[in-house]
């Protein structure tokens, strides 16, 4: 029995989001995906009613509330595969970069506006030539008396089209040793000179989220945008990236489970050859083997956030349930299509949908195979 998180207060919050989701939300998924951007009035409703940064201080325009709240609203966006409404993105892996390792001033100017929907944030960390190794990157940061000058290029990046703040990681000293101590993390405003939105890119799914190239033209940021210590910002990354990889367990573990509860009901249903599609043994065996890892990775994930929750290291336990859970997704997916059979790859089925997006969640936040090189050297192998 996996560990239980929740209090009445937190069901009874589930239960209004719930409601929330399915009135504000899901009646716009396809309008969203076919516009590749969730509109900014989306954002300012979901701030109103405090479901943006829900954890940040009160006095910094949060709720002041614990991260179950999150896991809540991660949970439920995911099950109506609308992850591509970037919310856990932007509350839970890149508002927390602000409020360690920001200023009193820089809180003050960016975490009320992130709580409200004014302020969509982005992070700019993938460039075209760098991915999952990130002390290689090129985008250059040079000082030039009060401010810094940053040049290069981004790419894949999330909530990049519509972003009104960008956390960039950029090289300070391309000459550190090791590579790492070069790195900082500058946050750069939308109207910054010189911050030049490219294209919406175009992907295999997750439509709604507004992919987006970035590049850095001379682009001349004040000193004091930078975010902690100048060199620092590869530890930083570091710091957050256990939260990161925990948010993707939860949206991923929600995703699968959403999957199976779609697809059963249709195998039951379904008939062929006189007898419905969940009766051929087959097929039976195949639902309870997806079951039955879905119980494990749920049993698995919630002990992983209490730990979280009380502090407890689990870097490496959260890169197994990230590298397995992506993994295991993408073979639901799979499975699901094919008990749903010629119907199943029919974009007007979700489970079509699902298919498609499910995809990105072995690359994104690390890939199944950088999981298993942090893994490894954890054991010392």
């Amino acid at each position: 029995m996996s560990v239980n998180i929740y209090s009445e207060e937190h069901e009874i919050f589930r239960d209004t989001f719930r409601k929330y989701v399915q009135n504000e939300i899901v009646p716009h998924l396809e309008e969203w995906e076919e516009n590749k951007e969730v509109p900014r009035s989306a954002w300012k409703k979901m701030g109103e009613q405090g479901y943006l940064c829900p954890w940040v201080d009160e006095e910094y325009g949060g709720s002041g509330v614990g991260f179950e709240y999150s896991v809540i609203i991660m949970e439920e966006i995911s099950r109506v595969r609308a992850d591509g409404f970037q919310v856990g993105l932007h509350s839970d892996i890149i508002a927390p970069y602000i409020d360690s390792f920001g200023t009193e001033e820089q809180k003050r100017k960016w975490l009320p506006g992130s709580c409200s929907g004014d302020i969509v944030l982005a992070v700019a960390m993938t460039e075209p030539d760098t991915g999952s190794d990130l002390q290689a990157v090129r985008t250059r940061a040079v000082r030039d008396g009060d401010d810094y000058i940053i040049n290069g290029s981004k790419t894949f990046i999330s909530n990049g089209y519509n972003c009104d703040l960008a956390v960039v990681v950029c090289k300070t000293d391309p000459d550190a040793v090791p590579r790492h101590k070069g790195i900082s993390l500058i946050a750069v405003e939308a109207d910054t000179p010189g911050f030049v939105k490219n294209r919406k890119l175009k992907k295999m799914g997750m439509h709604a989220a507004d992919t987006a190239e970035l590049t850095f033209e001379d682009c001349r940021v004040p000193r004091e945008n930078i975010l902690g210590e100048e060199g620092m910002g590869f530890i930083y990354l570091m710091k957050k990236l256990q939260q990161e990889r925990l948010c993707t367990c939860i949206q991923v573990q929600a995703a699968i489970e959403a999957m199976i509860e779609l697809t059963i009901p249709y195998a039951k249903e379904r008939k062929a050859f006189g007898q419905s599609i969940s009766s051929f043994q087959h097929n039976s065996f195949k639902i309870v083997e997806m079951a039955t890892e879905v119980e494990i990775g749920r049993t698995f994930m919630m002990d992983l956030i209490a730990d979280h929750i009380a502090g407890k290291d689990i870097v490496k336990k959260v890169s197994m349930a990230k590298w397995w859970l992506g993994e295991l997704a993408n073979r639901v997916a799979y499975d699901c299509v094919q008990l749903h059979g010629g119907y199943g790859f029919m974009d007007e089925y979700a489970i079509s949908r699902w298919y498609r997006d499910i995809r990105a969640c072995s690359i994104y936040a690390g890939t199944s195979e950088i999981m298993k090189v942090i893994i490894a050297k954890m054991m010392d192998l």
